[in-house]
């Protein structure tokens, strides 16, 4: 599934959100709370959007169930959905912004930071500051910290899951 097929999803719904901050929202989803639902999802990204066509939600459920299998797998496979290598790094870095917001709101869906490691919430910190990052990157220095913090934010989701999954299993 692609960055491009699933933002032409949310644009056309009106759901005022890309691509990179629906599959932001899902993953934050399921790494607070492995049982979440996909109608949980769709239920919050598409609040003030336009009714969903049945294949266009079956196209998100699709992504959501995608996702759930990948955090799951020991296969390290999971990544996060952008737009691909050929696209302007400027828009590359502004859907990795919007990803990291819409995993924030994932997370804060179901987990409260209070009952965090000290390592997760250092975690989620960076991830409050990658929120921030200069859009307008460009040339080979921008590019090569972009490619970090995606690989960063791979092994970091993954903690963070694994993290929030065992708090899940004491409570």
């Amino acid at each position: 599934m692609t960055y491009q097929v699933i933002n032409a999803i949310v644009v056309q719904s009106d759901a005022e959100l890309s691509a990179g901050q629906a599959h932001g929202m899902a993953t934050g989803m399921l790494c607070a709370n492995e049982q979440a639902q996909s109608a949980e999802w769709l239920t919050e990204l598409f609040r003030h959007g336009a009714p969903l066509a049945d294949e266009n939600r079956t196209t998100l459920v699709h992504l959501f169930e995608d996702t759930r299998s990948l955090l799951a797998s020991d296969e390290f496979e999971f990544d996060l959905l952008l737009p691909s290598d050929d696209a302007l790094l400027s828009e590359q870095v502004e859907a990795l912004t919007d990803w990291c917001q819409g995993f924030l709101l994932g997370v804060g869906f179901t987990h409260t930071v209070s009952d965090l490691s000290k390592e997760a919430s250092e975690i989620l910190k960076d991830i409050v500051e990658f929120t921030k990052l200069d859009t307008e990157a460009e040339g080979e220095e921008d590019e090569s910290d972009f490619m970090e913090i995606t690989e960063y934010m791979r092994s970091a989701v993954l903690l963070l899951r694994s993290e929030l999954s065992d708090k899940g299993e004491r409570l």
